[in-house]
């Protein structure tokens, strides 16, 4: 049984500010992601192609009707015709009914059916990668929107320093050297303000890419509830839920129905046949003069009768094909066991990246607690001449490291919190409380194209539902988030 791990994660998020109400969510960054995302509607229309496969492998089981007309204009007529037909017209109508082809239909629907359900499960994953991206997407313009801000900050208080250290080196209270130091800090300190808003600037536009639209206002993700205490729980769980195991497997038994269906090859097949002709000479036959022949101007014949058909050489082909199915199917069950190594170590790397980013944030806020109180001293002490100018510079650039490590490391957990629940299999639409929005439901195409069978059903034109981003304006390093408390 699937558990709702995020049944509650965005169902507060607008309150999540004081005055938000125009703030963008993850919860619309989501919504947006999961109806106009390209990626994401790509699969979808690639899972209906799959889901056609049942139809075309049922097409071969269901009776075929089959009409042949032939019109001929005798343009040409060589002497010493008998009887002359100047014009006529043949039909032929056949039809056939299957009635044993050795469990090559059958077999083949059960594995389009099989890759049908494997496709879901691929569909569940590439939503799952889909919005781990927008979370990361999400995240990092909110980590590097708070790094831009701390380097803003810290340009603001080296020029403030530097214009202190020139006025108490003017009196000799300070040597050139103190003066040099302040100014080589405050240009580290503008390289440094360059390259965050360089990076904010490349998060800004991963997020449209993965959104379709420029981050506004955003706001702190909410919490991630319900994530697992132990890795081995984490691992359980992604065993029995993970979509890409679950495809693997459906893949692996489509490969076992078509090394069953390449038997069928080597045996006897049987149909029901019938034929019904009908040959026209628009009473327009020519017989010689004196000839008394009665020719109709119409002719219709009809038979039935049944078909068996039993192969005895064929070249090799059908022990060629078996094998060919055979070493598909080794190859689709060593997949499985490779997707299940790759699940696992996903998960385990997940949930320590996730444990090792939660210690990170408890180190960087007793850091910054402590290099604070070490700062507000040195400043103290060197008002008094007990601490040089560069220890200060070291003070407040220690300072800004640990918050910039915080930063980083909030939306290091986070990110890889998401993950682990996307490895989990715990982490698509349904188990997100995305409020407003109507869920895709894959299966009712299946439905659909299941029982059709009509040659002249179609769908709608092709469309495109996805949204472009090529009229989205080049994004800049102006703040878009509310600061992180």
């Amino acid at each position: 049984m699937r558990k709702r791990l995020i049944s509650a994660l965005f169902a507060g998020t607008m309150l999540a500010l004081p005055g938000a109400a125009s703030a963008e969510t993850l919860q619309g960054a989501l919504i947006k992601a999961y109806q106009t995302n390209p990626t994401l509607n790509a699969a979808r229309a690639n899972q209906m192609a799959t889901d056609e496969n049942v139809t075309i492998q049922r097409a071969s089981s269901l009776p075929s009707l089959q009409l042949n007309s032939t019109f001929n204009e005798n343009v040409l007529i060589p002497p010493g015709q008998f009887i002359v037909i100047p014009r006529s017209m043949n039909t032929q109508a056949q039809l056939q009914v299957p009635i044993y082809q050795g469990g090559l239909v059958k077999n083949g629907i059960r594995a389009a059916d099989a890759r049908v359900a494997a496709g879901a499960e691929t569909l569940r994953a590439t939503e799952a990668s889909v919005f781990s991206q927008v979370v990361a997407a999400y995240n990092d313009v909110i980590r590097d929107m708070a790094i831009v801000e701390l380097n803003r900050a810290n340009v603001s208080q080296l020029d403030v320093n530097l214009r202190a250290t020139n006025d108490r080196f003017e009196v000799g209270d300070l040597t050139r050297t103190d003066v040099a130091q302040s100014e080589a800090r405050l240009s580290q300190a503008r390289a440094d303000l360059r390259n965050a808003e360089a990076n904010l600037i490349a998060s800004k536009e991963r997020y449209i890419q993965q959104v379709g639209e420029a981050p506004t206002d955003l706001t702190p993700p909410p919490p991630l509830p319900n994530l697992p205490t132990d890795v081995n729980e984490a691992v359980e769980i992604a065993i029995k839920e993970n979509p890409d195991i679950a495809a693997a497997t459906k893949n692996s038994e489509a490969a076992g129905f078509d090394v069953k269906s390449a038997r069928a090859a080597r045996l006897p097949t049987l149909a029901a046949i019938g034929n019904f002709n009908r040959s026209d000479n628009f009473g327009g036959a020519i017989v010689p003069p004196g000839l008394q022949l009665n020719i109709p101007a119409t002719q219709e014949s009809a038979a039935v009768g049944a078909q068996f058909s039993l192969p005895i050489f064929q070249g090799g082909r059908p022990s060629a094909q078996i094998r060919q199915a055979q070493a598909r199917k080794t190859a689709a069950m060593e997949n499985q066991i490779g997707t299940e190594r790759s699940v696992i170590q996903q998960v385990r790397a997940a949930f320590a990246s996730w444990r090792a980013s939660l210690d990170v944030i408890k180190s960087a806020e007793a850091a910054i607690a402590a290099n604070d109180l070490s700062l507000e001293g040195v400043r103290a002490e060197n008002g008094v001449g007990n601490r040089t100018i560069i220890e200060v510079l070291n003070a407040e650039q220690e300072l800004i490291n640990a918050r910039v490590t915080l930063a980083t490391a909030r939306r290091n957990a986070y990110v890889a919190g998401f993950t682990l629940l996307a490895a989990m299999g715990n982490a698509e639409a349904r188990d997100l409380d995305l409020e407003g929005l109507q869920l895709y439901d894959a299966d009712l195409n299946y439905r659909q194209v299941r029982g059709n069978f009509l040659d002249w059903s179609g769908r709608d034109a092709p469309m495109i539902r996805s949204t472009r981003t090529v009229n989205t304006p080049a994004q800049d390093a102006k703040p878009v988030s509310a600061p992180q408390n």
